[in-house]
This record gives C-alpha cells, sequence and structure tokens, in this order.
C-alpha cells in the first residue's frame, strides 16, 4: 500500500493542527475538577480528541487522565503510544521564537513540544486519517492513546490500565529511529541532609536554587551568600580568577555583604546531559573551590565537588556502570533546593539495561558512609528489551527501510518512553539517524518534511500491523 499521495495532500492540514497544539501550553499544573494535571494540559488533549472525532475516528476521554481514538474493528489491537504535557520552556530569553507561537523559519516549526511529542502525535493522528481514507480492510483495530503527564511520573497511563485493557502490540513515537528494542533503567532519587550545626564562618550560604525537573539538564541556578567585610574582596577575586579559567556563564552581584551568584547553562534532555550544560554543577564547582568546609553546608559542597563535579557518568557517585547493548550509566542532578537548615538535590539515572537498581543504589550509598547525607528514591521504572528477532521489531524494521532505503540496525537508548507501560511494545521515531536533539531545549523543532516523512511512515507501520 502507498499512502505517499494520501498524506501529501493532506500536508496543509498537518502543519495547521500541529501549530495550534503547540500553541497550548500544556505543562502539568494544579489539579482541578477534571483536570487532574491542569488546564493547558486539559485544553491540549481536548484538542486532539477533538481532532480525532472531526476525523471520524471513535473517541473516549478517560477522567481527564488520558484518552484514545480507534479506527477499525477486531478483538487484536494495535496501539500508537503519545503524550501532550510538555516539559517547561526555560528561559524564554534563550528561544529564538517564542516557544508557544510555533513560528515557521527555514521550513522547521518552532516550539516547545515539537518533537516531542506533540509534532509526532499529530503524525499519528493522520497516519491513521490516511489510512482512513484508503479504504483497505484491517484484521485488528488500531488505537492511538493520548497520555497527559509523561513528563512527570506517568500517572495518566496508570489510570488509563486500570480502565483499559493494554493494545496487543503498541509502538510510541518519542525517541528515535530505526526500532528501539532495548531502553535503560530509570531512577529518579534525592539526596538529603539536614544541616544541624548552624553554620559560623566568615561567609554564609543562605539558598542555592536551580532547575525545573529531574530529568532536564538545568539552565540557571542562583545562591545567595553573606560574607563578613574581609572575606568580600577575596570572593571576588576567587570569582574572577574562576572565570577565566573556566568557560562557564556566571555573574556576581556584590551588594554591602549580600552576594548572588547566577549561573547559566544550557538545557537538554536529562538522558543526553553531554547536549547541554548544567547551571547546577558549574555553580557548586566554584562554590568547591572556596574551602567552605568545616560546617554542614560546606561539607555538603565538598560531597558534591568531589562525588558528583560535572561528571555524566556517576565516575565519582559510586555508579560508573556500563553494558554493551546499552552503553555507559547516565548521571543527571535536575534540581537542587538548598537553605539554612536543609538541601534536596534531584538526581536522574539512567542505567544500562543489564543491570539492578540494587547495583546502582548500592553503590551511591557506599560513597555516603560517614557524610548523614541519606538517598530516598521518588520513582523507578526497569530497564526493558524485546529481542531483534521479535516480529514487532522485523515489522517496523522492514517499514523503515523500505520507506528511506536505510540498512540501519535496531538501537538502545536512554530515554524512557511509554512502551515501558507494556509488554510488547517498542519506540519507533521520530528522530532519524543524525539529526539534531533539541527536545527539553530551547529552540525544539520539528521540520515540516520530516514531520510528513513520519506520518506516512507511521501509516505503513499501522498497516503492516493491523492488516
Amino acid at each position: 500500500m502507498n499512502f505517499k499521495e494520501i498524506v501529501e495532500a493532506m500536508r496543509g492540514e498537518i502543519i495547521k493542527n500541529t501549530q495550534e497544539i503547540v500553541r497550548i501550553k500544556s505543562v502539568e499544573n494544579d489539579a482541578k475538577e477534571g483536570m487532574p494535571f491542569g488546564e493547558g494540559v486539559n485544553e491540549a488533549l481536548e484538542y486532539a480528541l477533538n481532532l480525532c472525532d472531526d476525523i471520524g475516528l471513535k473517541t473516549k476521554n478517560f477522567d481527564g487522565y488520558a484518552g484514545h481514538a480507534d479506527l477499525g474493528e477486531g478483538e487484536e489491537v494495535v496501539g500508537i503510544l503519545v503524550h501532550l504535557d510538555v516539559v517547561p520552556e526555560g528561559d524564554v530569553n534563550t528561544w529564538s521564537y517564542p516557544p508557544y507561537e510555533a513560528h515557521i523559519h527555514d521550513g522547521k516549526i518552532f516550539g516547545r513540544g515539537t518533537i516531542d511529542d506533540k509534532g509526532p502525535a499529530m503524525a499519528a493522528i493522520y497516519a491513521m486519517k490516511a489510512i482512513k481514507e484508503s479504504n483497505i480492510s484491517l484484521n485488528k483495530k488500531i488505537r492511538i492513546i493520548f497520555g497527559t503527564n509523561e513528563e512527570s511520573g506517568w500517572e495518566c497511563m496508570k489510570h488509563y490500565l486500570s480502565k483499559e485493557k493494554a493494545p496487543d502490540m503498541a509502538f510510541t513515537p518519542d525517541a528515535e529511529y530505526p526500532v528501539i528494542y532495548g531502553e535503560k533503567g530509570i531512577i529518579t532519587f534525592d539526596y538529603e541532609k539536614n544541616f544541624k550545626d548552624a553554620c559560623n564562618c566568615s561567609v554564609k550560604i543562605k539558598s542555592i536554587k536551580g532547575g525545573n525537573r529531574p530529568n532536564m539538564v538545568p539552565d540557571y541556578c542562583e545562591a545567595l551568600l553573606y560574607a563578613k567585610d574581609e572575606k568580600v574582596l577575596s570572593i571576588k577575586n576567587a570569582f574572577d580568577e574562576f572565570i577565566k579559567k573556566n568557560n562557564y556563564k556566571i555573574e556576581m552581584m556584590v551588594k554591602d555583604h549580600r552576594i548572588i551568584i547566577k549561573s547559566y547553562g544550557i538545557s537538554a534532555h536529562g538522558s543526553t546531559p553531554e547536549n547541554g550544560q548544567n547551571a547546577i554543577s558549574q555553580l557548586m564547582e566554584f562554590l568547591g573551590e572556596m574551602n567552605l568546609s568545616g560546617c554542614d553546608v560546606g561539607d555538603f559542597i565538598k560531597f558534591y565537588k568531589d562525588k558528583i563535579g560535572m561528571a555524566y557518568y556517576g565516575e565519582s557517585a559510586g555508579c560508573e556502570l556500563e553494558d554493551r547493548d546499552s552503553g555507559k550509566l547516565i548521571f543527571n542532578v535536575g534540581i537542587i533546593d538548598l537553605n539554612e537548615e536543609k538541601v534536596k538535590l534531584t538526581v536522574n539515572i539512567r542505567y544500562p539495561i543489564t543491570y539492578t537498581i540494587e547495583k546502582v543504589m548500592n553503590g551511591i550509598r557506599e560513597t555516603l558512609e560517614g557524610s548523614a547525607i541519606t538517598t530516598n528514591i521518588i520513582r523507578h521504572k526497569k530497564p526493558i528489551y524485546l529481542p531483534k528477532e521479535h516480529e514487532l521489531v522485523q515489522k517496523l524494521m522492514g517499514v523503515y527501510k523500505k520507506i528511506t532505503g536505510n540498512d540501519a540496525q535496531p538501537i538502545t537508548i536512554g530515554g524512557g518512553t511509554y512502551a515501558r507501560v507494556m509488554n510488547n511494545a517498542v519506540a519507533f521515531g521520530p528522530l532519524f539517524p543524525g539529526q539534531e536533539k533539541t527536545a527539553h531545549q530551547k529552540d525544539e523543532y520539528i521540520s515540516i518534511e520530516d514531520l510528513i516523512k513520519n506520518t506516512e511512515i507511521y501509516a505503513h507501520a499501522l498497516y503492516e500491523l493491523a492488516k
């Protein structure tokens, strides 16, 4: 079946509706009645379901947590899992175009969610429309499932699967091509410490705050210090020397005894911290060079410098692990909240598929002995793996090779997708090999040609799985 002409005829409609849903700021917010993740997320869900209604799909809203739309009949269900929530936009001033304007420039749609995951969601909807308009017969039902808090907990999928049976097989367009046959385990946890001893140092750290989400490389962090007269000049001098040695964007403002330090990084997805610059780690590296040990706050800063630093493979944190199939463990500091009484440091780890959470956390805890620092696991997702010979992997690889002519092999990733919520599921697209990864970053975009190409690929994939 050739869907290319059908998809091409829908080009203008696909672009328009992608822009419209990107303009909805669907960052999780305060819950309201019937809107468990806030008004913006609910608006995006209703937009998607209304669009599916207009296309002629059968829709259902699951209490604002999730929704689905069906095409065809049959006992077996082929699923495509997407999400409509987005991470915060960060510093708007760093974007070339407003993050919720869906501006088109140079053949690209710019905006938060364009690649993660609203653009792919639109491609999936129109893939179903292409199949519907082709009038081909299917043996299985095709179902698109819309999640609404993929970026911050997956309560949407828990609720959905408490109401509906999972599809018999599925894919999610929330990663890259070709097929993702394995995903690393994900741990989000806090380092925590209560500061029992009041700081009587000549330099007091009153607060350090930075980061938005554990799965984002933080692009901003700020510290407030108070210093005695004789220390202000030495701090200024130490700061100037630090800036000369390091290519970091950090600013210092001094007024009397009050010192504010602002650290600017580069946001990136937590699974690829090498693509960003961690604003928290930059700031902590400078504070670590000031040798503030002797009090609880100073000891924590020294711990950060010695055991975390600027590394993102867990080299000093006690969890440097690697395997053949999925590579190195990834360690991302996402959020810090420190005051004079306590500190909470939130970390997001992606660990290799052949290891366990016990192996990772035991190594981390060994480095904390004698420090009074504790760990608190917030959430954990086990690694997933399907054999390369699995029917789902093979069929999707066949579609990818046929449409692109690329003879690539299935891969593993550090990202976490909805493929984890059921047994027979994998991630499939939307990024093509070698493309720039802008998810969770400023100037996130999807090219219009890739949006159309993804629609064609997903139409073929759904047809092959459901025919």
